[in-house]
């Protein structure tokens, strides 16, 4: 692989981390928005579904907005071609396995891509 494809995988890895990270920060406001609405629908004499539609709606964007934003900020550090970064990106991408089918699909072409030979030569 010449120097110019590595960085060319660098660019699409930190790209695609960078959209998918806004995309997961998007989806945990919608989230919000979609179950705080939803909570009007529930009486208020139904305190346990409340309680569990309260929780989701406080938990859920929590953990979404988290998981996007540590893909958005991986995928941002990427480009500052430090070798920490490029770490970060792997383990990242590990994690982005367990989401089938597209994060999967992201997980393991990230790790393929920073796992070449003339990629790490350019975070040295």
């Amino acid at each position: 692989m010449e120097a110019k494809t590595a960085k060319n995988h660098v660019t699409l890895v930190g790209v695609l981390h960078i959209c998918f990270g806004a995309l997961g920060i998007i989806g945990a406001a919608i989230t919000l928005i979609v179950l705080q609405f939803a909570e009007n629908f529930v009486p208020t004499d139904e305190h346990i579904a409340r309680t569990v539609l309260l929780s989701l709606g406080m938990i859920l964007p929590i953990i979404i907005g988290l998981f996007g934003l540590i893909d958005l900020l991986a995928g941002i550090t990427l480009f500052s071609y430090k070798k920490w970064s490029r770490v970060f990106m792997i383990v990242v991408s590990a994690f982005n396995c367990l989401n089938i089918p597209i994060g999967t699909a992201k997980g393991v072409y990230s790790i393929w891509a920073l796992m070449q030979p003339d990629v790490e030569k350019l975070f040295e």
